[in-house]
This record gives C-alpha cells, sequence and structure tokens, in this order.
C-alpha cells in the first residue's frame, strides 16, 4: 500500500512527499525542497528506507536538500530527472536569482521519459513530462493509488509561473489538458505547494485552464 507524508519545507513552503511502500519498506522522496536531514529523520522514525529521489523539476525549492538528504543515506539514491532540466539543476535551480547557495548535490542519475515506469517496491508509477513551468517538468501519476504528483504544473485553482527562464504559458496550458485533465475526475492532485485538489475541481473550477 502506498504511504503518503507530506512535509512544507524551506522558504517558500514547498511541498515535499515522502512514500513508501508499506508493505516493503521502501521509500522516495518527491522533490526534496530543504532540510534533507529533517526528511530523512522521518522516514528512519518509520523504519522506511529512501533509495530514490524523484523531481518534478529543478527549480531551487525543490531540489535544495538533496545534498544533505543524500548524504544521510547509507547507499547513494537513484536522482530521477528530466535531462530538460539538467542544466536548471546544474545552476542549483536559480537559487542565486534569489540570494541563496545551495548545499552541494550529486548529479542526477536517471534520466525521466515520459511514460516511462518508476517502481517504489510492487507500486507503479508512470511519468509523464509536463513541460511549461519548466522544459523539463514532469508528473508522477500512481494509478493503484489514485494519485498524481504534480510539482509546480497545476495548484488548488491555480497553475504554475511561466515567467521564469524557461517557462511557456501555451505549453504550459497544453500539459495541463493533455496530461491532467486526461486522468480520472477522482484522481488526487498533490502540488508542490498549497493544499491537494482533484483532477474535477480543477477541471470544473480552474479560472486559468479550462478543461
Amino acid at each position: 500500500m502506498l504511504k503518503i507524508v507530506t512535509l512544507s519545507l524551506g522558504p517558500v513552503a514547498t511541498n515535499v512527499y515522502l512514500i513508501a511502500d508499506s508493505d516493503t519498506g521502501e521509500a522516495a522522496v518527491i522533490d526534496p525542497a530543504w532540510d534533507g536531514q529533517l526528511i530523512a529523520a522521518e522516514a528512519s522514525r518509520r523504519n522506511w528506507h529512501i533509495g530514490q529521489l524523484w523531481i518534478t523539476h529543478a527549480h531551487f525549492d525543490h531540489i535544495g536538500g538533496a545534498g544533505d538528504l543524500a548524504r544521510t543515506l547509507d547507499t547513494p539514491p537513484i536522482i530521477a530527472l528530466h535531462p530538460d532540466d539538467r542544466q536548471l539543476w546544474e545552476n542549483q535551480g536559480g537559487a542565486a536569482l534569489f540570494g541563496y547557495k545551495l548545499p552541494a548535490s550529486p548529479t542526477p542519475t536517471l534520466n525521466l521519459v515520459h511514460s516511462m515506469n518508476l517502481r517504489l517496491g510492487g507500486i507503479v508509477f508512470e511519468v509523464r513530462h509536463t513541460p511549461g513551468h519548466t522544459p523539463g517538468h514532469c508528473v508522477f501519476y500512481c494509478a493503484q493509488a489514485g494519485v498524481c504528483f504534480c510539482g509546480d504544473l497545476i495548484f488548488q485553482h491555480s497553475v504554475g509561473r511561466t515567467d521564469l527562464p524557461g517557462g511557456d504559458w501555451d505549453v504550459l496550458a497544453k500539459s495541463i489538458r493533455l496530461q491532467i485533465y486526461s486522468l480520472p475526475d477522482e484522481t488526487r492532485l498533490l502540488s508542490g505547494h498549497g493544499p491537494e485538489t482533484t483532477v474535477e475541481q480543477e477541471k470544473n473550477g480552474n479560472p486559468f485552464v479550462h478543461a
């Protein structure tokens, strides 16, 4: 069974998702935003073993804890990132533009590809490439659990900004319509900031992108 622990961390309250297959204890972290040691402690308290870091996109507020988290682990984790965001990762996610300097991080080890599957114990996640907020932005959809981890693509009655380098409004809207609004209406959408929502709520009430 998929277990989800949500942590709001960092200077802009980024949602970090610590997820695990409760049957095996295998865990992953989606967007290790900040405070890597805190994330590791949450997993240890539950006797979960973090082996993977899945990055929706490489803005600084979603990757700031990756280095410290990786250094707490006995075995280097798989770090999954779409190659179109690799340069952004190497530039610390634009942290300097906002007055931050991130701890050193390992190099991503797995290139995300649209429609590939990621596995966490016996649970399967589909990768969907959803550019617009950044060129390499991806979401992670788990049909078994009826949940999609959306990063900064879409929020409750809002959408990701497109005014930063690599952003594109038309591309963002297309990604939402094709990759989010095509999911079952009851699918939970867990975003990079703010409360969760559902596909149905956003199709019917998102003022920025209509179904």
